[in-house]
């Protein structure tokens, strides 16, 4: 039992609180509102559970197993929401305009303070936090710059790309700053699946008031109520960008001395040549391998271990 609750409260919590318990909630508001409606009809009513346990348990398993596709399907649902899939050319323009005239604003109103309240103050510089530093990064969507951020974070400090080295940051991140990141990632995971289950539930309410023993009323509150709280949990999952960028920015300060000696690189006392170890780094990962990254990382390599130290013994070979 001991193992089971570790296993829960590890890998699988993100999967049970960012996904299967939002998926539990829209089914549940179906099975109040929408369902009803359906099981007057007759093709519905045959295959419908007779008893509110087995009613139960069909929530229960659709939820799980809704969550876990809503899991699955995570990079394309984000993608769709920041703006990078299914957006048509002259709408994705128009919405990186409207979000550098927004940062453009916020940062005029940060130049001019006077008439403003320490607190009014610091809120427009958590407005600004999360927009990336570097203009051209811009999304057309707010929780799109919220993400790309931290996204940019590591390339635009150290030269250190996480997007491409993040496997391999993780790995050499210490176990808090891990855990950090997952805990964070899963608030926003919640929001999104809130926010994307409303929309299903919301058509397919709409979609029922086609029957003839429809729940007229029922079914419009329904899909009013449940419209109007989709802009709720898309600020929401914004605003809970703040945690996981924060968690982002500290597995970068963190991990970047571990990936260094994993890699079997020094870090170098100098920022600058930091930055370019770590880019050249990015180069080798992706980009096919030149002989002229053999001189460009001379400088960064650690020296192999003196098989003359006694604190470094020789390994014995496989016949010793």
């Amino acid at each position: 039992m001991g193992d089971i609750a570790k296993g829960v409260l590890g890998g699988g919590w993100a999967l049970v609180v960012g996904w299967v318990l939002p998926t539990a909630l829209n089914l549940a508001v179906f099975f109040l509102t929408v369902a009803p409606s359906l099981q007057r009809t007759a093709a519905i009513k045959r295959v419908w559970p007779d008893t509110g346990s087995q009613t139960a348990l069909l929530l229960l398993c659709t939820a799980v197993l809704f969550g876990i596709v809503l899991n699955a399907l995570q990079t394309p649902l984000y993608r769709i929401l920041e703006g990078y899939l299914l957006w048509p050319r002259s709408a994705y323009d128009r919405g990186c305009r409207r979000q550098r005239a927004r940062k453009e604003r916020i940062t005029d109103l940060i130049a001019r303070p006077a008439g403003r309240t320490p607190v009014q103050r610091a809120l427009l510089n958590e407005q600004l936090a999360r927009y990336p530093a570097d203009t051209d990064q811009l999304a057309p969507t707010r929780l799109g710059n919220a993400i790309r951020r931290f996204e940019e974070y590591g390339h635009n400090r150290f030269r250190l790309d996480t997007q491409v080295l993040w496997n391999e940051l993780s790995a050499a991140a210490p176990v808090q700053a891990r855990r950090q990141v997952e805990t964070a990632r899963t608030s926003v995971d919640f929001f999104v699946a809130l926010l994307y289950g409303h929309g299903v539930v919301a058509v397919l309410a709409l979609l029922a008031l086609t029957s003839t023993v429809a729940e007229r009323p029922l079914l419009v509150v329904t899909a009013t109520m449940l419209c109007a709280l989709i802009p709720l949990w898309y600020r929401s999952a914004v605003y809970a960008t703040d945690e996981w960028a924060a968690a982002v920015r500290a597995m970068v300060n963190l991990g970047r001395k571990p990936l260094a000696d994993a890699l079997g690189l020094v870090l170098p006392q100098q920022l600058s040549e930091e930055r370019t170890m770590w880019q050249l780094v990015t180069r080798m990962s992706r980009r096919p391998y030149r002989d002229a990254a053999d001189t460009a990382f001379a400088p960064y390599r650690a020296a192999p271990p003196d098989p003359n130290c006694p604190l470094h013994p020789p390994v014995p070979g496989p016949g010793a």
